[in-house]
């Protein structure tokens, strides 16, 4: 290797180093300017998801800006708050009904319990196990005395912490409910003000970037945009998909109230982890104890078919809708998934999208050519 191609290697490590230290730089700041920054941020996505209302109201009505956004941001709160009084209401009447029938249910299940588990089988029971117990080496029923404590023990103490835990996730709730308050009333204000002064914000923002940067923020946020309202479409047609084909198996077998459970259903498999479980296991352990093993064969397959379907179709219905390849959609969920828990099925496709968007702004090629030295 001469001189020449030494000292241009030399300066392609440099600006590798020199492109390592940008990107870490870029993730300390959003570290450091997240917590203290993330009203504002809340307030930006809100602009975003209003300016282009607020711009077709300004022109269509000829009224000034100021008010469009005001107009936008308090049927934005209304509809926020018409939500979440419809889910609250909902829950209120059926936690209601459940309270009503509760007592129906535990008297039909210690029923069944005392028919099925005599008091002549549980003496027979304890019986033979003090006899199994008796007749066991010394040292072998110490070794079971001591497993049996440590079992005791640890079960005390799972359940003392899920109980600290509770309380714990209560009072911080509690606690952080005036934090968030504060937090909304900032939000609105800075997407109102922002919003206000949206092109001028704007206008300000591209003067501070460097030269051809422009076209190719337009094009990241533009994909950007499209992901979002495709992983918003992919969820509605998921979530919509479970409920018709909940819905279609109770019909088939003659179960009482299968629409507003299967409309049900469909909402909670929207939870992480536990989705359709929420409703289905349950229900399958209630019934079993009740003796309907024809319902509880019934139920069982249809939650394994809808546990099978969803797994099959999610990563197609994604990656059709946000624009991304099935296999990586599938990668993206499994790898968020073990990095950051039920969250990572959210956060790995978002950093797919956002993986893609970049690619597609040639974003990559350009740090590349300029590591290598063919652009400057």
């Amino acid at each position: 290797m001469n001189q020449q191609n030494w000292v241009e290697r030399l300066f392609q490590i440099i600006r590798f180093l020199w492109v390592c230290v940008l990107v870490y730089l870029v993730i300390w700041v959003f570290q450091f300017a997240t917590p203290l920054l993330y009203p504002f941020l809340i307030a930006l996505v809100i602009a975003l998801l209003i300016n282009r209302p607020v711009t077709f109201m300004t022109r269509k009505f000829k009224i000034p800006r100021w008010l469009s956004v005001t107009i936008s941001l308090l049927l934005l709160m209304l509809l926020a708050v018409g939500v979440v009084t419809l889910v609250v209401t909902e829950t209120v009447v059926e936690i209601g009904e459940l309270a009503k029938r509760l007592p129906g249910f535990a008297a039909e299940l210690s029923d069944y319990l005392q028919r099925t588990i005599s008091q002549e089988f549980l003496m027979g029971l304890y019986n033979q196990i003090q006899w199994i117990y008796t007749q066991l080496d010394p040292d072998f029923k110490l070794k079971v005395d001591a497993t049996i404590g440590s079992g005791i023990s640890t079960i005390t103490h799972t359940g003392q912490d899920l109980i600290v835990t509770f309380l714990n996730g209560l009072k911080n709730f509690l606690v952080s409910l005036p934090n968030m308050a504060t937090v909304s009333v900032i939000s609105l204000m800075g997407a109102f003000f922002i919003s206000k002064d949206f092109h001028l914000w704007e206008a300000r923002f591209r003067r501070i970037l460097p030269k051809g940067f422009n076209s190719r923020i337009d094009q990241i946020f533009r994909d950007l945009r499209n992901a979002l309202v495709g992983f918003l479409k992919a969820q509605l047609t998921l979530i919509s998909l479970t409920a018709a084909i909940v819905i279609i198996g109770l019909l088939i077998m003659r179960v009482e109230y299968a629409i507003t459970i299967g409309l049900i259903t469909g909402l909670v498999d929207l939870l992480p982890y536990l989705g359709t479980g929420t409703v289905f296991v349950p229900w399958i352990i209630y019934l079993f104890f009740k003796g309907n093993y024809t319902l509880v064969i019934g139920l069982s397959i249809l939650y394994a078919v809808v546990l099978i379907f969803r797994q099959i179709i999610e990563p197609k219905v994604v990656a059709e809708n946000v624009g991304l390849d099935p296999l990586l959609t599938l990668v993206a969920l499994f790898v968020g998934l073990q990095l950051f828990g039920f969250l990572g099925l959210i956060i790995g496709p978002v950093a797919l999208v956002m993986i893609n968007a970049l690619v597609k702004a040639n974003v990559f090629s350009d740090v590349w050519g300029y590591i290598k030295g063919k652009h400057t």
